[in-house]
């Protein structure tokens, strides 16, 4: 018996989209277009003033910061694997993704760290903010790249700006998850000592949460140099864009050096953010 077939109409979202995204481009380009230009010289000019340094310089400084943030074998370390980059003629590269990955980590902290205070306060906040980071967070990291480009052209700025929304949930989720951890007693001694809402989440609530704030630090510059290599699609060039030409050229030797220059930046970058989590005043009451 033949069961009847009722096709149901497709509803245009495709379509709704591409409608939206033309009317924003058109009618917000000169915004677009004034913060890429501004994102672009801040970009280039950190990258021109860290490559005006000398190479034996600016690895020293690394160390020397490694050594007073997370101790003597992390500022070797640090440094041999920089070293280790200089002689691979990767510098250049390396310059240009640190400064994409910090530019990126530095805007999804400046925006993650109030929306989750506020999801942490709030509990209606947190309703509306939880499923837009589910929502984030699972969205393939390559569909980011797409509305970026409208509106900021191919280059590092439409990267950054992929970036940082892929980079940012993490933040916004463990600085809520912090703050809703500190323990109930501290703000019920907060309160009997008569501490304002104010008082209260910058001396008692933020302080102790600062582990658990660094940790989300930590995973968005992961998930910052995760995007590396698929932001050199659209021109964002640095290491990314070596893996990317390599792919290209079928050399499979570069694009291993350019991928184990990746891992040693992420392992310098992951163990000083650790190490300053560690040396919180939360972590050193609990020892």
């Amino acid at each position: 018996m033949m069961i009847p077939e009722f096709p149901l109409p497709k509803f245009p979202l495709a379509h709704l989209i591409d409608v939206g995204l033309n009317w924003l481009t058109h009618n917000f380009a000169f915004i677009t277009k004034a913060l890429s230009h501004i994102t672009s010289n801040v970009i280039d000019g950190i990258v021109n003033g860290l490559l005006w340094l000398p190479p034996w310089l600016l690895i020293l400084i690394v160390a020397l910061l490694a050594w007073r943030a997370a101790g003597i074998r992390v500022a070797i370390g640090s440094a041999a694997g920089l070293l280790l980059l200089w002689n691979l003629r990767l510098w250049e590269a390396t310059i240009e993704t640190f400064t994409l990955v910090l530019i990126s980590t530095f805007i999804a902290v400046a925006i993650g760290l109030p929306i989750g205070i506020g999801a942490a306060l709030s509990k209606r906040a947190s309703r509306v903010v939880m499923p837009i980071l589910d929502f984030m967070q699972t969205m393939p990291a390559f569909v980011y790249l797409i509305p970026a480009i409208p509106f900021f052209g191919l280059g590092a700025v439409s990267a950054s700006v992929a970036t940082v929304i892929f980079a940012t949930p993490p933040t916004i989720r463990l600085t809520a998850l912090g703050i809703r951890q500190v323990p109930a007693d501290l703000i019920e001694a907060a309160d009997a000592f008569g501490s304002s809402r104010r008082q209260k989440l910058f001396k008692v609530q933020l302080p102790m949460a600062v582990p658990t704030i660094m940790a989300g630090i930590n995973q968005t510059i992961m998930l910052a140099l995760s995007m590396v290599v698929i932001a050199a699609m659209i021109g964002a060039g640095g290491l990314g864009g070596e893996v990317w030409r390599a792919i290209q050229r079928l050399e499979p030797g570069k694009g291993f050096e350019s991928g184990i220059a990746i891992v040693i930046l992420a392992m310098i970058l992951d163990r000083i953010t650790q190490r300053l989590g560690n040396k919180s005043p939360a972590k050193a009451k609990t020892k």
